[in-house]
């Protein structure tokens, strides 16, 4: 019973410990999970951060004395050499042993929104006034489709 109790307590204690890992662009580390949010610190490619919390599709960092959040689309798991290619799954069985990962992410997507966060969403202006600036012009995509040589075509509606 003490045994298991102890596996059971190192399990816990080891699964919510900092978690390493590196940036694979350069991105600035925020004080809230918006991108909206207060720069705190523009962060450097493969700059090391511990992640400490993971919030939809953004982590709570540590990078030096600096914390904040950061997509997670822009971390990676286990520091700059984790996983590399060829890896023998006896390598990447003694990296879950030494640091908890294998270094192999898997997938990076976000399942989606939950009911709070869908409840508390609120209009940004500002990112949609950044997002009007990469509309074309009726001119623009005509001049476009003029270099690439193609020709307009009528589509029937799908209903």
């Amino acid at each position: 019973m003490k045994i298991s109790l102890f596996i059971f307590t190192a399990f816990i204690s080891f699964s919510c410990a900092a978690e390493p890992a590196f940036l694979l662009r350069a991105t600035d580390l925020k004080k809230e999970p918006a991108t909206d949010a207060q720069t705190v610190a523009a962060l450097a490619e493969n700059t090391g951060v511990e992640t400490l919390e993971r919030k939809g599709g953004w982590a709570r960092v540590k990078a030096g004395a600096a914390e904040g959040w950061v997509r997670l689309l822009a971390l990676r798991y286990g520091g700059p050499g984790a996983a590399k290619q060829g890896d023998s799954g006896a390598s990447q069985l003694f990296n879950v042993a030494r640091t908890g990962t294998s270094g192999t992410q898997v997938t990076t997507g976000v399942r989606g929104l939950d009911a709070e966060m869908i409840s508390s969403a609120r209009p940004n202006p500002a990112e949609l006034a950044r997002l009007t600036q990469f509309a074309a012009t009726p001119d623009a995509a005509a001049g476009f489709a003029a270099q690439g040589q193609l020709q307009r075509q009528q589509v029937r509606e799908v209903k």
